[in-house]
């Protein structure tokens, strides 16, 4: 029986393209086991799908000072020491690498052992922890045309990210009776994030009045973000969170208004829906989501909306013009090859894995 490795953590978007790939693992039959860190958010989301997961040390490293600069280099070298006893017990054929700092020891043990490596980028340009691990990966993946000039040509593939089989499976009439909704007006799906965000809370709630004219409206607004003065208001259904649910509300969504994660933005062009993006401010973040958004944006798949030019205003011109072209984006995104990444990395496992 082949072995696999699966790493990666610190967010759910450093898990959820692994938990995409285990069931096409199980397939093949590939014994598969995870290493993340101890108490991750990693851990949790592992376990619930069953597969045997191991904890090591782990430390993060920052561009700035902190006295825990001195400190998370022993965590990292205890890491990559736990990492090694691992792989000589398991005696994996690969790894399969999503990114985060936890990952790092685990890539380096791997080198070390002559393990072939498989490392996934979702961003535009490649995260610190990434570029450590570079050096010692077999093939590096990645979402976007523009990231390759930024990795080692023999080793970059643009595979785009892997989807969740389940995300693409929804019902659109489970999904609007799960809202009480209609079937006579498009629906308007916003998603802000896990945390949610409150400069696109505010936005879409200052034109509600003017949206429910149209369109109806479900709003994923994020924990504690809930209005209830506007609990009740016909055609506009908030909620925290979504789990199980989720992939029917997408199928009842003509548009989806969206921050600009990687994992988020690949899950849309994959479901072929219609979108508004807005991505998080450079002032908030690396810029990384603005640099994801003005790439799909690029290539026809997204109105790209930045938070900077976000009012009222601006947000209903965007929802008129991307209905109004609606057969644009659609073509663009039904002509893009980044919808098959799961089978794309699953060969690239089985062929690599053969030549070692």
């Amino acid at each position: 029986m082949k072995k696999i490795i699966l790493t990666g953590g610190g967010t759910a978007g450093h898990v959820t393209p692994n938990l995409a790939l285990i069931p096409s693992l199980k397939e093949k039959n590939y014994e598969i086991r995870y290493i993340g860190s101890y108490q991750g958010i990693e851990r949790k989301l592992i376990e619930n799908a069953q597969i045997p997961y191991s904890g090591i040390s782990t430390g993060k490293f920052r561009r700035y000072f902190d006295v825990k600069n001195f400190i998370d280099p022993f965590r990292v070298i205890k890491g990559f020491g736990e990492a090694l006893k691992l792989m000589k017990r398991y005696k994996p054929d690969m790894v399969f690498s999503k990114g985060g700092f936890v990952a790092v020891p685990v890539v380096l043990a791997a080198k070390h052992l002559k393990i072939p490596v498989i490392i996934h980028e979702s961003d535009m340009t490649p995260g610190l922890a990434n570029r450590i691990c570079i050096p010692a990966a077999t093939r590096v993946c990645c979402n976007f045309p523009e990231t390759l000039s930024y990795l080692p040509k023999s080793k970059a593939v643009l595979t785009g990210s892997p989807i969740r089989k389940e995300l693409l499976e929804g019902d659109r009439m489970t999904g609007l009776n799960y809202a009480k909704l209609s079937e006579n007006k498009p629906v308007i799906l916003i998603i802000g994030g896990s945390l949610g965000s409150v400069t696109v809370n505010n936005a879409i709630r200052g034109i509600l009045p003017k949206l429910l004219n149209n369109y109806q409206v479900i709003h994923i607004c994020g924990k504690g973000n809930l209005d209830e003065s506007l609990a009740g208001v016909r055609g506009y259904v908030q909620y925290e969170y979504v789990d199980a649910p989720l992939k029917h509300l997408f199928a009842a969504a003509d548009l989806m208004i969206s921050r600009a994660g990687a994992n988020s933005i690949c899950e849309i062009l994959a479901l072929r829906k219609l979108n508004i993006l807005i991505p998080l401010s450079a002032a908030a973040s690396r810029g990384d989501q603005i640099l994801n958004a003005r790439s799909f944006s690029k290539q026809g798949f997204s109105y790209l909306l930045e938070e900077e030019n976000l009012n009222g205003s601006t947000l209903l011109q965007a929802i008129t013009d991307t209905f109004a072209n609606r057969q644009y984006y659609l073509s663009k995104m039904e002509s893009s090859e980044l919808h098959d990444a799961v089978n794309t990395i699953i060969e690239m496992i089985e062929n690599l894995i053969s030549k070692n």
